[in-house]
């Protein structure tokens, strides 16, 4: 008997995990594609100076955190909807993605207020003048793009877990392109345009924004799978009960993603205490960091998917075989980024600044000695969002909350702190804090997966 059910045991693990990348591909080619729309501006603003790369990033270093804690908050689409679809209560993904929407709605207009009072905030943290006025230019537009992202992200959601992974991906290859065409021509005053630098950036950004809500919008009403749901017809119609169950599963997802980006939003500010030349070498080892954190972010996404499913069907073996491909599958690949971080971190620097320039000689030096540090928590990195998400899948969120606040702002903060300030490492200092709270989450996260079944997370 043994040495049949092995080898059926093992096709069960092969085929969840062709099953997970089969759904997961198309959202990872996504999420590479959608950190393009940051991609290009630092691109951009690099080529305009490091006065309007560092304001650039102290703008991504305000709207991100919230913008982030948006998309964690109507990321309970996810989790309902697989679950509603594993236990085939079809009705009940229609009030789910309406109600979605509303809260979309509901946290883009607390967004916004914030985003628009921007430059008194960054002198308040004693930021530099220039780059915190240039930021401030580029969030009074740039806020508004809360309203279309965040109700995308809802649509999205909804689209992926009825498996059409696809369409996201050509939405969005759609959109990036859209997105490079029109920040070079605002940016740099093309086609009759005039030159409007940072705030060239910012209109690009809105524009791509709605024309991606748009297409959500035609896919999710006109194609034949999803047309007989109509999440939105009678879209006006309050459904309380619905709402207020969205908002309790997704506010922890919410306040969950807000600490982890508000964490790295906090080391720009603590870099901004170092210097101009700090800030913009952050910005770019930050967002090589970033690129690579998109494909377990992209996975994250089908795991949440996976395991709601499973949860939704009671099903706890495919549970555990869900969960833990995901996190197979990305350590695998931030083992790869580790292995690039490290031996070429110069080279891959160059990419964002001509060497030639002398203003840019120290930036470059700095910049590579934080993506060593970046390469060393790439493992970390990908093992906690894993994590995460097939616990969120089971509609736990609130624990990995208080994790998650432990894990950045006690342990990671104090951490970059005292390296960067205290013992004099500057900024490297402040990449080391990062690195040990994305460390110490994932430990944590990983003692909690384990014992998922006692802790009565999962039932026949």
């Amino acid at each position: 008997m043994p040495s049949k059910s092995y080898p059926a045991h093992r096709s069960l693990w092969i085929e969840e995990a062709g099953a997970m990348l089969s759904l997961a591909w198309p959202l990872i080619l996504s999420q590479v594609a959608q950190i393009a729309f940051f991609t290009t501006d630092i691109i951009m603003m690099g080529w305009l100076g490091p006065d309007s790369l560092a304001g650039i990033s102290l703008a991504t270093a305000l709207l991100n955190p919230f913008l982030i804690g948006g998309f964690g908050v109507v990321s309970a689409t996810a989790p309902m909807v697989s679950q509603a679809l594993g236990a085939r209560e079809f009705k009940s993904v229609r009030r789910t993605v309406r109600q979605g929407l509303w809260v979309a709605l509901l946290v883009a207009g607390l967004i916004i207020p914030i985003a628009v009072s921007a430059e008194w905030i960054f002198l308040l943290l004693g930021q530099p003048e220039k780059p915190s006025a240039l930021a401030a230019s580029y969030l009074d537009i740039a806020s508004i793009s809360a309203i279309p992202a965040l109700s995308y992200m809802v649509l999205r959601l909804f689209i992926s877990s009825k498996g059409k992974t696809g369409a996201i991906l050509a939405i969005t290859l759609i959109s990036v392109a859209l997105n490079v065409v029109f920040n070079y021509v605002l940016i740099f005053g093309k086609c009759g345009f005039p030159a409007m630098g940072i705030v060239g950036a910012a209109l690009a950004t809105m524009i791509t924004n709605w024309l991606m809500l748009f297409m959500g919008m035609v896919y999710a009403s006109k194609h034949p799978k999803f047309r007989r749901h109509h999440v939105f017809a009678r879209f006006f119609k309050p459904d309380w009960p619905r709402f207020f169950e969205f908002l309790h599963i997704g506010w922890p997802i919410g306040l969950t993603s807000i600490a982890e980006a508000g964490f790295f939003g906090f080391a720009v500010i603590l870099m901004g205490w170092i210097g101009t030349e700090a800030v913009a070498a952050h910005a770019i080892a930050a967002q090589y960091a970033s690129i690579s954190f998109m494909v377990p972010l992209g996975l994250s996404q089908a795991t949440t998917i996976r395991v709601g499913h499973a949860k939704g069907a009671r099903d706890p073996a495919r549970v555990g075989r869900a969960g833990w491909s995901s996190l197979v599958i990305a350590l695998l690949f931030m083992s790869c980024a580790f292995m690039l971080f490290v031996s070429m971190p110069r080279s891959l620097v160059g990419l964002f600044l001509d060497a030639s320039r002398p203003e840019n000689a120290n930036i470059i030096v700095l910049a590579a000695s934080y993506l060593v540090v970046a390469g060393l928590f790439q493992l970390f990195d990908g093992a906690q969002v894993s994590l995460t998400a097939a616990l969120r899948g089971l509609s736990d969120t609130r624990v990995p909350m208080i994790v998650a606040m432990i894990g950045y702002w006690l342990v990671g903060v104090i951490v970059a702190y005292v390296c960067g300030f205290v013992i004099g490492w500057n900024g490297v200092g402040v990449w080391i804090g990062l690195a040990v709270g994305l460390a110490f989450n994932a430990v944590v996260l990983a003692i909690r997966w384990t014992r998922r079944e006692q802790l009565g997370l999962v039932t026949n």
